[in-house]
């Protein structure tokens, strides 16, 4: 009995393998017979696939332009915008500038050294509204605690008494905030 059945395994393998191989067969002669078509109805199934193809490849290539003018417009705009970002801050500068040139003039010329020194305050007061007018803002820093996150500490000195340790003591260069930005930290000097 154990040999019937090896026989008849052998026999549905050979068979099995003759139709894989027919089918193989018709695969390969239906792939290839799409290229010669004799049938009416099969051309025009041919025609039409071939027609959808070539608006999808038309679709394709206009939205590949598209997109590519896109990247091209928005380069463009992005470059101008970095080039003109200025442009407001620098106008609104262009009366201080003035403020100074006048102030300058008036060193060369007046002697009077109080009214030289209101004239050069003014100057400064009018910098430093046009600056906040423009968001920047001074950070606070002498008599607070250090903080590594605003401030960057250039030395550090003796505590004159114990409530002044860990706090700043002098303020080597000012720190700013530009719309509660930092944009630069404040140097100092800390108390240990």
């Amino acid at each position: 009995m154990e040999q019937k059945n090896t026989m008849n395994t052998e026999e549905e393998t050979v068979t099995a393998n003759n139709n894989f191989e027919e089918i193989n067969i018709n695969a390969d002669a239906d792939i290839s017979g799409i290229a010669d078509v004799s049938d009416p109805d099969e051309k025009k199934l041919t025609e039409k696939l071939q027609e959808e193809l070539l608006e999808q490849k038309d679709k394709y290539i206009r939205l590949f332009a598209e997109f590519d003018n896109y990247k091209r417009r928005s380069a463009k705009e992005r470059i101008e915008l970095i080039q003109t970002a200025g442009k407001e801050v620098i106008t609104s500068m262009l009366d201080v500038l003035d403020d100074c040139d006048r102030a300058e003039k008036q060193l060369q010329t007046s002697n009077d050294i109080e009214q030289l020194k209101q004239g050069i305050q003014l100057v400064f007061g009018k910098l430093r509204t046009v600056m906040q007018s423009k968001g920047l803002k001074a950070m606070e820093s002498i008599n607070t605690i250090f903080d590594v996150e605003k401030h960057e500490a250039i030395t550090e000195i003796p505590a004159p008494n114990d409530d002044m340790k860990d706090k700043i003591l002098d303020e080597v260069q000012k720190g700013y905030y530009l719309n509660d930005k930092i944009i630069r930290f404040a140097k100092v000097v800390v108390g240990k």
